[in-house]
């Protein structure tokens, strides 16, 4: 029989596991809108030789006593019209099933992917190479027999990139790190004060500053049957980039700055929580080379607070979130978070208790974590396909589950697209979202999905 591969999962990818819930099932979905109506039969031809390349997306994810691990099936992902809500989820402990799937509706092409196996980053290049292989097999003509490279990212795509760069020979934990998970292996004392405790270390947003502010938390109405709420918009790219500039700061910056006054202007009780704050990812790749498919980024977390110095211009969240920003992404800032992130993971106290005590932990501290949030946002940044694939392919996007409103952002052409996701059924915060960039001169179209009953009228699934 032959002996199976298998790599242990991260505490990157852990947490995703802890914190999954119903209506937050930590997958995430990248879409392309191609010039024709998707050929589903050339569609699977085109998967079934990309899935090949990738052998980590071969994974099933499997439950030890101490760890969850990834372990290689040979399971083969079947595509299949889009008949579900966007971002079902597709871990379930009690089956053994691919962590990604590929679906298809009218002329576009889905990835949704369980963020335990990969990224944003890694997900892209599997899609990006699923486009190639199928624009290929639709319009042989014009590429004359070409056939995709192998490129040098495949044969590290299944690297722990955390523990190349951050896991050192003797690991900096401190004592009172030590003795707090000791008391966490005593029947009982899964205390509340050890989750903040353990958020200190496995946390980029640290607790001291967060007493000091009172964080609005959006309410609404829950989905009926937890879908997502998406809401799509689309705006020449250059249009934000030039308003960007004019503010000194960057689209993702400027982006984020919209969203927060746009928050704050549907705040029922502005005087009461003034802080808004935001969960940002950062992609490691840009400061650790990396070829790995698997999850390699940090989350930092951007707060203002209104009413501080008379002065609460778009300009001035801009400025104050550039100056926090760049401030959090220093190489010793980095460096000093992530590896507490694997002082954790690899202590010795932390390796012998059971992996249901370690669920406990991690969720305690993604509830701490949550308490201090107000929204988040993800920016995949400029996405270029290679030519002439790239003229078949008119727009991409990428949503996600959420927990709380999130918009993922990426640009492609002249495109910007920011996708929009909540577990609510209220509106007014994109809504504003897109009356601030109309009314600074921005061309924003916008398309939604149905998510109430009244709205989708007996109709189990409605996509865009």
């Amino acid at each position: 029989m032959k002996r199976k591969n298998w790599v242990r999962l991260d505490n990157a990818s852990n947490i995703f596991l802890a914190a999954m819930t119903a209506s937050d099932t930590k997958v995430f979905r990248l879409s392309a809108a191609m010039g024709d109506a998707v050929d589903p039969g050339l569609l699977q031809q085109a998967l079934d030789k990309t899935y090949e390349q990738y052998v980590l997306y071969h994974s099933v994810l499997r439950r030890g006593f101490f760890w969850y691990y990834l372990e290689d099936s040979d399971l083969k992902p079947v595509v299949r019209p889009d008949l579900q809500p966007p971002c079902a989820a597709l871990y379930h402990f009690d089956r053994k099933e691919l962590l990604f799937r590929v679906v298809y509706h009218r002329n576009r092409i889905h990835l949704e992917v369980f963020h335990a196996l990969s990224d944003g980053t890694g997900a892209l290049w599997f899609f990006e190479d699923l486009l190639n292989e199928y624009a290929m097999l639709r319009y042989p003509e014009n590429f004359g027999g070409m056939d995709q490279k192998e490129r040098d990212r495949l044969k590290e795509q299944s690297e722990d990139s955390f523990a190349h760069y951050f896991r050192k020979g003797k690991q900096n934990f401190s004592e009172e790190a030590q003795s707090a998970i000791r008391a966490l292996t005593k029947a009982g004392k899964l205390a509340v004060s050890y989750g903040e405790k353990a958020t200190r270390y496995l946390d980029p947003f640290p607790l001291e500053n967060q007493r000091k502010e009172r964080v609005y938390r959006v309410r609404g109405k829950k989905t009926p049957d937890n879908r997502p709420h998406v809401i799509e918009m689309e705006m020449p790219v250059k249009a934000v980039l030039q308003l960007a500039r004019e503010q000194q700061t960057t689209l993702t910056m400027y982006l984020t700055a919209v969203f927060i006054e746009a928050t704050r202007r549907t705040n029922p009780h502005p005087k009461k929580a003034r802080t808004i704050a935001v969960s940002v990812p950062i992609n490691l790749r840009q400061f650790y080379p990396s070829h790995s498919a698997r999850n390699f980024f940090s989350t930092t977390r951007l707060a203002y607070t209104y009413g501080q110095t008379g002065d609460d211009s778009l300009a001035a969240i801009c400025a104050t979130l550039k100056e926090q920003f760049q401030g959090q992404i220093t190489p010793a800032s980095l460096e000093n978070k992530l590896n507490r992130l694997i002082a954790f993971e690899y202590n010795p106290f932390t390796r012998i208790i059971i992996r249901p005590i370690k669920d406990i932990i991690l969720r305690l501290v993604n509830l701490f974590n949550n308490r201090n949030l107000t929204v988040a946002i993800s920016n995949l940044g400029r996405v270029s396909l290679p030519e002439p694939i790239d003229g078949y392919v008119q727009r991409l996007y990428l949503q996600t589950a959420a927990v709380r409103p999130q918009f993922c952002a990426l640009s492609h052409g002249e495109h910007l697209t920011v996708c929009f996701t909540s577990p609510f059924v209220e509106t007014n915060i994109q809504e504003q979202f897109a009356i601030i960039l109309t009314e600074a001169g921005v061309s924003v179209t916008v398309a939604a999905n149905k998510v109430t009953s009244a709205e989708l009228g007996g109709v189990e699934h409605e996509t865009l």
